[in-house]
């Protein structure tokens, strides 16, 4: 799809902080544009020249008028044609810092407006990729975006995942599809950290796999040598698996999904450590109270739970989550031994995620050292001027 020379203007209003927009802020609300009748009546997924209320220019943005955010800055350069090599110059760029980091082609290859293609999510399974194409724009070039993935990367299957929660707020139906080739027929074997993780990536959460914990399964692989572990909201053995390449006793695995608990069983089988894993189905927060019932102790507890808050009307209560689980968690640990407590959430910062889980763990009546703070890995990079782009944050206390 090649871009028309003459693209319709979305102008700023006059409070609105085009300095903010032009140091890289990506998102342009609708309570910072001049929305009139024609405005108004731009189709979902096109592109506008964005300009200041003096019409002085300030790039190319995709458009939604459904959606709070109206505009997303695509380019920066108002003469820029959006088409498959425009695409396939920023894949290739992402592709390039992938490249160095991993020795094996499993990854997150495009983090959304960190890399360049705002509402995008595209994570690679050695030769298959799986797009969520989470904006209305990246709908709309969705075959130019797979002809330049397969292009740039060489990979043979593409799928769609239309799972995320941000298709709804623009507009877009939840019909998962086959881009190019076929759909793995089974679950897909994933090294990381000397683990072996299966990849369900057409029935799974998100994508199939979360990469994104990478660095952070490591760190926690380090602690675990010769201890009893314990993996709270494990989804397909998480930490679980990753302590038990490091050298763990034993580890138990809690998830309320029984597809993703065996996902977990069978890793651990094809990495050898079967004899040494356990399950245990069920509610995260009635099985961390059965357990202490039981008098259960364990030298390491991990919690990584979905986002309890993942906006800012659900802060308030998503931040009583994460304090019950720090509460109930910390019991489960035993002296001198090790507590991680994870948050996806955006909308809890790290000040507000670190509060609630020290609250938690004093009402639990425990003493906690901050040992080490991890965020999501290299291959979801951060961009400074869009706070959600920071969303993992991981606290590993010893009791």
């Amino acid at each position: 799809m090649t871009q028309t020379p003459e693209l319709p203007v979305l102008r700023l209003l006059p409070k609105a902080n085009a300095r903010a927009i032009r140091r890289g802020a990506p998102w342009i609300y609708d309570n910072e544009l001049v929305m009139d009748r024609r405005s108004r009546k731009l189709p979902a997924g096109s592109l506008a020249r964005l300009e200041e209320n003096d019409h002085s220019p300030l790039g190319i943005v995709a458009v939604n008028t459904a959606s709070k955010i109206v505009g997303r800055m695509l380019d920066r350069d108002e003469t820029a044609q959006i088409d498959k090599a425009w695409l396939a110059a920023k894949l290739t760029k992402a592709l390039e810092l992938r490249a160095r980091l991993y020795d094996a082609p499993f990854y997150r290859l495009i983090h959304a407006e960190a890399d360049g293609l705002p509402g995008v999510i595209i994570d690679r399974f050695g030769d298959t990729a799986v797009i969520q194409p989470n904006a209305a724009w990246a709908e709309v070039l969705l075959d130019d975006l797979t002809a330049a993935l397969a292009e740039v990367t060489g990979v043979t299957n593409i799928l769609k995942n239309a799972g995320g929660r941000g298709r709804a707020l623009e507009g877009l139906d939840d019909v998962d599809m086959v881009l190019k080739g076929a759909a793995p027929e089974a679950a897909l074997p994933v090294q990381m950290n000397g683990a072996t993780y299966m990849a369900d990536l057409t029935g799974g959460q998100k994508t199939g796999l979360f990469f994104d914990q990478r660095e952070n399964h490591g760190f926690a692989a380090r602690l675990a040598s010769g201890t009893r572990v314990l993996d709270v909201f494990s989804h397909v053995g998480g930490f679980a698996l990753a302590a038990l390449a490091g050298g763990a006793a034993n580890a138990l695995a809690v998830d309320g999904s029984a597809p993703a608990l065996a996902l977990a069983e069978e890793g651990a089988r094809q990495m050898g450590a079967a004899d040494r894993f356990a399950i245990r189905q069920g509610d995260a927060f009635d099985t961390m109270t059965a357990l202490a019932e039981e008098g259960a102790r364990f030298d390491v507890v991990v919690c990584d739970p979905p986002a309890f808050a993942p906006n800012k009307p659900a802060l308030e209560k998503g931040l009583r989550a994460y304090e019950r689980v720090a509460r109930l968690s910390a019991g489960l640990v035993d002296e001198g031994g090790y507590l991680v407590l994870c948050s996806c959430s955006h909308a809890a910062d790290l000040t507000a995620f670190t509060g609630a889980c020290l609250r938690g763990i004093g009402r639990a009546g425990r003493r906690a050292q901050l040992i080490h703070t991890g965020q999501a890995g290299p291959d979801h990079p951060l961009l400074p001027q869009l706070a959600e782009s920071g969303y993992l944050k991981a606290l590993f206390f010893r009791l």
